[in-house]
């Protein structure tokens, strides 16, 4: 019997994560909203009032639920990426580490950005928000990602051209870019690359 794993659902980072997670906590939301109104309904109409330690109980047990319904409008408040851009700047990704469909935010600024390329102390993301601060995004997640211990240099663009013109050079220059950067492997994360790691600190500040 084969017993090969199965990927639930696309994760972040990839493309299609918005439409996937929006469905997928739509589905948590709904959920968390409904065990505690169904135990205080079942409450109400058992014990014929609502005055009861159940109210309270349910009060605070829609908490989590409300917590889950913030972060599902601020979902659904975001357009997934366009699938033929997607395949564009797939098309010149190569053997890069990118990641897709970003909400990068802090707490002064926040911003949708398409997608990054990875390649050893590089950064650099395309966004077609037409309202970006790409100086202030850029400096502000080079600041994070430098903090956890890898110097890059983090650049934005807003026109899709010269991003795939530089991601055409960086897949040229690749062997280059990484040469003579020493990396010791995470211990929470063994598996994960130097340029995967960092892909991981961009997502770690994303929506």
């Amino acid at each position: 019997m084969s017993r090969t794993k199965r990927k639930s659902r696309t994760g972040k980072g990839e493309f299609g994560y918005f439409t996937a997670e929006k469905k997928h906590r739509g589905a948590v939301t709904a959920l968390l909203f409904a065990l505690p109104l169904g135990i205080f309904f079942a409450a109400w109409f058992s014990l014929k009032t609502r005055m009861t330690i159940w109210t309270v109980g349910c009060v605070v047990g829609c908490l989590p639920a409300c917590r889950s319904m913030v972060n599902l409008i601020m979902l659904l408040m975001r357009k997934p990426m366009d699938e033929k851009l997607y395949r564009e700047i797939e098309g010149h990704a190569g053997d890069l580490v990118m990641s897709y469909e970003m909400y990068m935010t802090f707490y002064e600024k926040s911003a949708y950005i398409d997608a990054f390329a990875i390649c050893g102390n590089e950064v650099v993301g395309f966004s077609s928000d037409p309202k970006i601060d790409t100086d202030f995004m850029a400096a502000e997640a080079q600041k994070i990602i430098r903090k956890n211990g890898y110097k890059v240099n983090v650049k934005i663009l807003k026109d899709l051209r010269p991003y795939l013109e530089r991601l055409d050079s960086m897949n040229e220059h690749r062997e280059s870019l990484e040469e003579g950067i020493k990396f010791k492997p995470d211990e929470k994360y063994p598996e994960l690359s130097r340029n995967e790691m960092i892909k991981h600190t961009i997502l770690a500040i994303c929506l």
